[in-house]
């Protein structure tokens, strides 16, 4: 008598592959690395006793912008390698090991599976800003000081503890967004080949692209295009009131990378042979 296949709940495969993630030692060696960005940069500030134009600048006894600014530095390469490291581990990494091929003969379908493996790498993503996020505010008030607890806008206002608070939770939103993007992405690539130094590569390899093609003057007409143009939005946060403009058009942007990067990678995996 046959047996019929039944599907596993949902949340069981999202709690699995959330214990899949964490279990890796060099997931939890990276998130700690991460916590000594905003430290490194403390320490760097109070040493130097920098307080000049800039976004490391306006750090100098003003420690509610030092989250930002670690999240605006990270974001440039450090992030985006994180995610791109989990994506590759999440389909190229289960290739290379031979555990791809249990999973696509699981009771579980395409469309799901390559959802639960999005969800592990935005898992990645959130855990890695939040890091950065909550030590940078310990840092801080702790190394850097604050008068009072509060934050100074590049504009010159003087905001609250509450209100500083929401422009760094504001600038984490907005980094998890734009690194879901890069995650879908990498999937995408991920999903092409059985190595994750591939995917890597190719995530650190279109990051330099995009930085020297965003560098060349001739083509600006490339920016609306390119996922690393707006990534120094971040700092619009930290002006009163807040300019959202740039804000929304990166945010716009990354959705339509990360739109296309998840509708290749399901187009991929439907087609992947067990």
């Amino acid at each position: 008598m046959m047996l019929e296949r039944t599907a596993a709940p949902l949340p069981r495969l999202l709690a699995a592959e959330v214990r899949w993630v964490f279990r890796r030692p060099r997931t939890l060696i990276t998130l700690g690395l991460f916590a000594l960005i905003p430290i490194l940069i403390a320490v760097g500030v109070v040493v130097a006793d920098r307080n000049g134009p800039g976004l490391v600048g306006a750090v100098a006894g003003n420690g509610l912008v030092l989250p930002v600014a670690a999240m605006t530095v990270a974001l440039a390469l450090l992030l985006p390698l994180a995610v791109a490291m989990s994506a590759a581990d999440a389909l190229a990494g289960e290739a290379a090991h031979g555990t791809l091929r249990g999973l696509l003969l699981a009771p579980v379908s395409r469309l799901r599976l390559v959802g639960v493996k999005a969800f592990g790498v935005l898992v990645v993503a959130v855990s890695a800003v939040l890091v950065i996020a909550v030590v940078g505010v310990l840092a801080g008030i702790v190394v850097v000081g604050s008068a009072d607890g509060q934050m100074v806008t590049l504009s010159g206002t003087t905001l609250g503890f509450g209100a500083g608070i929401a422009r760094v939770a504001l600038v984490a939103v907005w980094a998890v967004g734009q690194l879901a993007a890069v995650g879908a992405v990498a999937l995408a690539v991920s999903a092409l080949t059985e190595h994750p130094l591939v995917v890597l590569a190719a995530v650190l390899g279109g990051i330099i692209t995009f930085g020297v093609l965003s560098a060349i003057p001739a083509l600006d007409w490339l920016q609306p295009w390119l996922l690393t143009s707006g990534w120094s939005a971040g700092v619009d946060a930290l002006r009163d009131p807040v300019v959202l403009t740039a804000l929304g058009s990166s945010t716009l942007r990354a959705l339509c990378y990360a739109a296309i990067g998840l509708g290749f990678t399901v187009w991929r995996m439907q087609r992947r042979d067990a």
